[in-house]
């Protein structure tokens, strides 16, 4: 059978956050024949499915739109279906796991495999081939260090979202650049070039203008989009937004530094080794203020054996700025894993 699709059928894997949600679709293949690259049948996209962000039913209403848009590019019908791995930010908690998995049970049969986690365990994943050991940095819109040891313990650090103080994320770099304008306008802080650029990327003609564009809509991800501009405005030397970017790198490193001592990755004299894998368009931004760079910089003093892994995606010659990679290899190593390994896997079915 070699690496052909097992009768047509195939596998969901999603990947859903604050800003973006995709959905792959794959035919059902044996593991170790897995072919490079994977043989997409169909990619979907659409908004946000962070529940803490849109709420639960505008979270579930983009995971439906986007797997049913998945099968109907790839010419698939929901039957064909296998198994679905969603790896969504904010799953935090076992109960929002039971409770997607609930759901999910209500729109596949029993016979289909489906399995819900943390966007992380996706993006540790994308870096390591789907073996989950190792630690797993996320700064988009959002920000969560993750961490897994061989023998199943877990820790994670951050991803309690902006009111809680994800303050390495894409949202608290922005939120603090907005919050800088009106410190200085009030004359409570320093003054800065972010007043003059971030009014002019809003098209608004004075700080107090802030206020009701800000309110209006509070989605992470319109907020996190001003991001560019606290850079662009580091790089032209302004000291409030230098600071606010060295602040993003000290808290995604001290993220990585929690998780990484919780579970003793380094070991003893934080010599060991350990895969980092580190995803997100903060991280990934080709930026002369390079705030991945950074990080790995900072991360590399305390840990000097860490093996920092930053996973590209090609598809369709496009390079893609998100963590899909994951939630496929994810999906292959989940999916066949139910069933034993790739050999068992079409015995079994």
């Amino acid at each position: 059978m070699g690496s052909e699709s097992n009768n047509g059928e195939v596998i969901l894997g999603v990947d859903g956050g604050a800003t973006s949600t995709v959905c792959v679709c794959l035919p059902l293949l044996r593991l170790p024949d897995i072919p490079d690259p994977l043989p997409i049948l169909g990619r979907a996209l659409t908004g946000c499915s962070n529940q803490n962000s849109v709420g639960e039913h505008a979270s579930k209403e983009a995971l439906v739109k986007v797997m049913e848009e998945a099968l109907s590019i790839s010419g698939k019908k929901q039957s064909c279906v296998r198994a679905v791995c969603l790896g969504l930010s904010g799953i935090n908690h076992p109960s929002d796991q039971q409770k997607m998995l609930n759901w999910l049970r209500n729109i596949f049969p029993s016979d289909v495999k489906v399995y819900v986690h943390n966007d992380a365990v996706a993006a540790l994943a994308s870096g390591t081939m789907g073996k989950l050991s190792g630690c797993v940095l996320i700064a988009g819109t959002g920000s969560i260090c993750y961490g897994f040891t061989e023998d199943g313990r877990e820790a994670h650090a951050a991803g309690a979202g902006p009111v809680l103080g994800d303050w390495g994320s894409g949202y608290g770099i922005a939120a603090k650049g907005l919050t800088a304008v009106v410190r200085a306008h009030d004359g409570r802080g320093a003054e800065t070039m972010l007043t003059r650029h971030i009014l002019q990327w809003l098209g608004l003609s004075s700080p107090e203008e802030l206020i009701q564009w800000t309110y209006a809509d509070l989605s992470w991800a319109r907020i996190a989009a001003i991001v560019p501009v606290v850079v662009s405005c580091a790089e032209d030397g302004d000291v409030v937004a230098n600071e606010i970017l060295n602040n993003a790198v000290n808290e995604l490193a001290d993220s990585v530094r929690a998780v990484v001592q919780r579970l003793g990755l380094a070991g003893k004299d934080n010599n060991d080794s350990f895969p980092l894998v580190m995803v997100g368009g903060v991280l990934e931004a080709d930026r002369k203020w390079n705030i991945g760079e950074e990080v790995t910089n900072s991360i590399l003093k305390t840990y000097p054996r860490a093996s920092i892994i930053r996973p590209k995606v090609l598809f369709e010659s496009i390079t893609l700025q998100c963590n899909i990679q994951g939630s496929l290899d994810y999906a292959f190593a989940q999916a066949s894993s139910s069933y034993g390994y790739a050999v068992m896997l079409y015995e079994d079915i």
